[in-house]
């Protein structure tokens, strides 16, 4: 079969190549698989081409997927790789559990979510995705379903918690899921003039929350530059656990000729939902999808990017520098006449993940999204790149489309140990670009390794 497949930021579209999961699996069973290799594709809401294999084929792995148990007394959940998180909560919610972390979309797979590690409003309590990941089964080209756990084959398991699909295809998956009280969310907005405000109020904002994040209004300039307001949070106490999933209340139902989000029009979006946000001074209760979810609101919103489609740039930067270097990057930002329709300011804490290759780590992640205008926005791109790896920082491997190999290894040298064990059947355009492009000698081939290990 064929599709779009595309990612979510629609950089590079056109057919690709796909197979259904059950050929897949009997292919890489009986060791027969394409000499362009795999790559599992579950949602497509990686930002870049770390799902993508133009070259090869990919396996659309949300075909047939199923939730096959769930403890009420454990909150452990036995499930297909391609269930999406919005099945998993509708079926997990009566009984009073929701997954521990969460990334900003309901409609990624719980492949996807183990494959980037992805985190949510409450690193600093829960860490990543991959922290409450219990076992998977992972098949890999030679032809054996690995079970996987921190201590039975615990190098796979670090490997493929954050290793972007690479080591093999993850058929299902044990995750732990946490008791709450209410899908509702007690919430508190807090605003703050400046960055520096920000940051005096962020510590404390993690101490006394389950949930922070900040809003940052990227094009203010004069006495509003760095405005923003902070959304804390904490799961309610009134029993809430109305889950199901209604239809989406808005959509962009085709693709729209220009980019309708550009400096004007966020202009005035920004100062609006600053002026509306400030007002909101007493805690409130959110319902948990608009809370969690807000975009999924409005079905295709990365089609108002326009057809040249969007970049996201997400990075972190450590503690000592980021109180210089995010109010730099925003500054930089303008300077480039790009606009960010979203810009959101987290505080990622100390809770380690068991993943090879987990993106967060302890500081500030600032996520901006661009219209691509080209090479003024790759321009910006390359620029954002050097101050957060001047900083000692890194960006995030499945929001990116563009960064230099150079970028890659200064913020994940572990890269090494993922090629390893990387299932050489597998491979994506993502990993051809960065890692494979400085030299897949520098690694030593996965049977040695193996040895190595024994």
């Amino acid at each position: 079969m064929s599709g779009t497949f595309e990612s979510f930021g629609r950089i590079r579209r056109h057919e690709r190549r796909a197979i259904d999961p059950s050929s897949a699996m009997e292919a890489l069973r009986v060791g027969r698989c394409e000499p362009a290799g795999l790559l599992a594709f579950g949602n497509g809401r990686s930002y870049g081409d770390s799902c993508h294999n133009d070259a090869g084929s990919l396996i659309a792995m949300q075909r047939g997927a199923q939730i096959h148990a769930f403890d009420p007394t454990t909150g452990i959940v036995d499930a297909d790789a391609g269930v999406t998180l919005a099945e998993l909560i509708e079926y997990a919610a009566p009984y009073g559990f929701f997954p521990a972390v969460t990334p900003g979309t309901r409609f990624v797979t719980l492949g996807g979510a183990v494959a980037n590690d992805v985190h949510g409003k409450n690193h600093h309590k829960r860490g990543t995705f991959g922290c409450h990941v219990e076992s998977f089964e992972l098949l890999r080209s030679d032809g054996k379903t690995h079970h996987c756990t921190v201590t039975q084959n615990p190098h796979l398991y670090a490997a493929t918690i954050g290793g972007m699909g690479l080591t093999g295809v993850i058929l299902r998956l044990r995750m732990k899921l946490i008791k709450v009280n209410s899908l509702d969310i007690e919430q508190h907005v807090t605003p703050f003039a400046n960055l520096s405000e920000y940051f005096d109020l962020a510590d404390a904002a993690d101490e006394e929350n389950e949930f922070a994040v900040a809003w940052v209004d990227q094009l203010a300039t004069g006495r509003f530059e760095g405005r923003g307001v902070l959304i804390t949070g904490n799961h309610a106490d009134n029993g809430n656990f109305a889950a199901k999933r209604s239809r989406l209340p808005l959509r962009v139902p085709f693709d729209l000729p220009f980019a309708a989000l550009n400096r004007t029009t966020l202009g005035l979006f920004n100062s609006a939902y600053f002026n509306v946000n400030k007002r909101k001074t007493s805690p409130h209760l959110a319902n948990y999808q608009s809370f969690f979810y807000p975009l999924d609101t409005i079905e295709h919103w990365n089609r108002l990017y326009g057809p040249a489609g969007l970049y996201q740039h997400q990075c972190i930067i450590p503690f000592d520098a980021a109180r210089s270097v995010v109010p730099a990057m925003l500054a930089a930002s303008r300077d480039a006449g790009q606009a960010s329709f979203l810009t959101v300011l987290k505080r990622f804490g100390h809770v380690r993940s068991p993943g090879l290759m987990s993106f967060p780590q302890p500081g500030y992640t600032l996520t901006m999204d661009f219209p691509n205008q080209g090479e003024a926005t790759l321009r910006l791109l390359d620029r954002l790149d050097r101050m957060t790896v001047e900083a000692g920082g890194r960006i995030n491997p499945y929001k990116d489309q563009r960064m230099s190999p150079a970028a890659f290894e200064a913020g994940f040298p572990e890269w090494r140990q993922l090629e390893r064990l990387r299932d050489p059947a597998f491979v994506s355009d993502f990993w051809r670009r960065t890692a494979l492009a400085l030299g897949a000698d520098a690694a030593a081939p996965m049977a040695q390794y193996a040895r190595g290990h024994a």
